[in-house]
């Protein structure tokens, strides 16, 4: 291995450890308001899509299950995305409030059966973000894998807080650029 690719792994897994921590520290209030202003810009920004998948929320990252059952009660088809297999793509599969859920290998709920379904518009958690419109991920690639193989690509948002913007993640070449991200702040498209 070569020492800038060395120099670059460190970097950017010191960096998610920080950006977790960031979100550690938000109260329970600060972390559900953040989160209601969140989904407050999704709505007034997106028409309710024909399908979407969203991530259950893990290490505080921002909580869209109100968004997502409000926007399937509107007639959309929601999906959580499923690990199928390790360095795979991700596939996503149905969700309603009812659907079975169990963790999988990474602690995260997951739906047990159900649909399988390409949903239009995916919201992505940011664990980091950039204004170029790059996300840093937990580091085992699922999103970028996802969005290089799917024809035609959905309509990628990210979703995060204020707090975990940084200058730049220091986009590698696999690193897929979101359509949109959104914050508490509000709603913008990277480039625009």
């Amino acid at each position: 291995m070569n020492d800038d690719f060395e120099d670059s792994t460190a970097w950017r897994k010191a960096l998610r450890r920080e950006m977790v921590t960031r979100r550690s520290l938000l109260s329970g209030a600060e972390h559900g308001c953040l989160s209601a202003r969140i989904g407050e810009h999704l709505r007034s920004t997106f028409a309710v899509p024909e399908s979407f998948a969203f991530c259950w929320p893990i290490k505080h990252e921002p909580d869209l299950r109100e968004l997502a059952e409000s926007w399937r009660q509107a007639g959309a088809r929601a999906a959580l995305p499923v690990v199928v297999e390790t360095d795979a793509p991700l596939r996503f599969r149905a969700w309603t409030a009812t659907s079975r859920l169990l963790e999988d290998r990474y602690g995260i709920p997951t739906p047990v059966d159900g649909e399988w379904l390409v949903p239009a518009l995916i919201l992505l958690p940011l664990n980091g973000f950039d204004p170029a419109g790059y996300r840093l991920g937990y580091g085992g690639g699922y999103f970028d894998r996802t969005l290089a193989a799917l024809a035609p690509r959905p309509l990628t948002v990210g979703v995060g807080f204020e707090i975990n913007r940084v200058d730049s993640i220091r986009p590698e070449s696999h690193d897929q650029r979101l359509d949109w991200i959104v914050t508490e702040a509000g709603a913008f498209r990277p480039g625009d």
